[in-house]
């Protein structure tokens, strides 16, 4: 007959059922204390920082594929792309404002951050859905690793052409566990270096402000987007990444706040890139004139706003690469007047490919400055 006391019985019973509840309550808190930049890393095929509870899927071996596919193709892209783009942009554009604009992005921070580094702000959109916040908690390895698979696949125009497939990005990224732009815009962040310290889904009112998108949920036609707070390092100073998922044309902007929320910024820098030619139409008057009214630099391929828009006597523009004529699937956007641009200047010649025609040789880019000729001499490229 046991003759412990009931008490110490009782207790000794409470103690075990805690042990055995332990190893779920430890998993639970691990889950919890997974990081934004880890879960950016894992999708990079980056390792995570040490101790992370994402580890274990670096042991993987469709995961270390992954990592060893990225890690070819970010060394190629640096060495044919990123590290050219850079030494342009430092020798060629004039002093940066904290804003960059960039419509009609997609989720492309990649070439944003390249052309335009270092901006306290960046505010991507386009119509491609924004997805849920990435969470690998309670994911097998499998499941992990088909998502991988995805994301490999929808980057791919963009790691070798420099640019989406609208259509097949919009099919790629609907729906799922790594649908929408998030998990390529983590991506993009990890193998750029940065440190991703926050992320939250956000939608705008008419009024342009920014509200927890699960405010908004009853709201009609409310742009919804989200909001990543991240770091150039470790240390570095707060940059904030805003993407929306929203309607640019006339009509679309007019019943969103989405250009009041990006009037609110001020003035900043924009880049277009592959933007298939809308703001050559109509339709997208609105946008492209809050983009010629609200920017001090802007750096386009000629699928951005035509030259006829840019006032001689407000902007200087400085042509680069060659001028040929628009893909075929492009009817109707051949600019004359860029032409004779590109004929009267000392165009200096690029190294590296960007927009629709890819290759170097074929590639354009216009810099438009915003200020007198005379005044912006010294920023004018020679030839090559």
């Amino acid at each position: 007959m046991d003759r412990t006391p009931r008490t110490v019985q009782a207790a000794a019973f409470a103690l075990s059922f805690l042990l055995v509840l332990a190893p779920a309550a430890s998993a639970e808190t691990a889950a919890a204390t997974a990081t934004p930049d880890d879960t950016a890393r894992i999708l990079a095929g980056m390792p995570p920082s040490p101790g992370s509870p994402l580890a274990s899927f670096t042991s993987d071996r469709s995961w270390q594929q992954h990592a060893k596919h990225f890690d070819s193709a970010w060394t190629a892209l640096d060495k044919r792309q990123l590290t050219k783009i850079h030494a342009w942009s430092t020798q060629y554009l004039p002093p940066r404002k904290p804003v960059v604009f960039y419509m009609f992005s997609g989720p492309d921070f990649l070439y944003a951050d390249a052309f335009l580094p270092g901006a306290d702000t960046y505010v991507l959109s386009a119509l491609e859905p924004v997805g849920e916040i990435p969470d690998l908690a309670g994911l097998s390895k499998g499941q992990v690793a088909g998502g991988l698979g995805r994301i490999e696949h929808s980057l791919n125009t963009v790691l070798n052409y420099s640019f989406f497939i609208t259509k097949k990005m919009r099919h790629e990224l609907s729906g799922g566990r790594f649908g929408g732009t998030l998990p390529i815009l983590y991506v993009f962040l990890a193998r750029s270096g940065k440190t991703v310290r926050e992320a939250s889904l956000v939608a705008l009112d008419s009024n342009g402000v920014v509200h927890p998108a699960s405010e908004m949920t009853t709201v009609r036609n409310a742009p919804k987007g989200a909001k990543i707070v991240f770091s150039s390092g470790p240390d570095g100073k707060p940059q904030t990444l805003y993407y929306f998922s929203t309607d640019l044309s006339n009509d679309g902007v007019k019943s969103s706040g989405f250009l009041k929320f990006c009037e609110g910024l001020g003035t900043g820098d924009s880049f277009i890139k592959s933007a298939s030619y809308l703001l050559h139409s109509d339709n997208f008057s609105t946008v492209r004139s809050f983009i010629v009214d609200h920017s001090n630099a802007i750096v386009e391929d000629d699928s951005g706003v035509p030259l006829r828009f840019f006032k001689p006597d407000e902007w200087q523009l400085l042509a680069f690469g060659n001028y040929l004529a628009p893909l075929g699937i492009f009817p109707r956007t051949y600019q004359p007047m860029l032409r004779d641009l590109y004929r009267k200047s000392r165009t200096a010649k690029l190294d590296f490919g960007i927009g629709y025609r890819w290759r170097p040789s074929e590639s354009n880019i216009l810099l438009a400055i915003r200020g007198s000729k005379t005044a912006q001499q010294t920023q004018s490229p020679t030839t090559k």
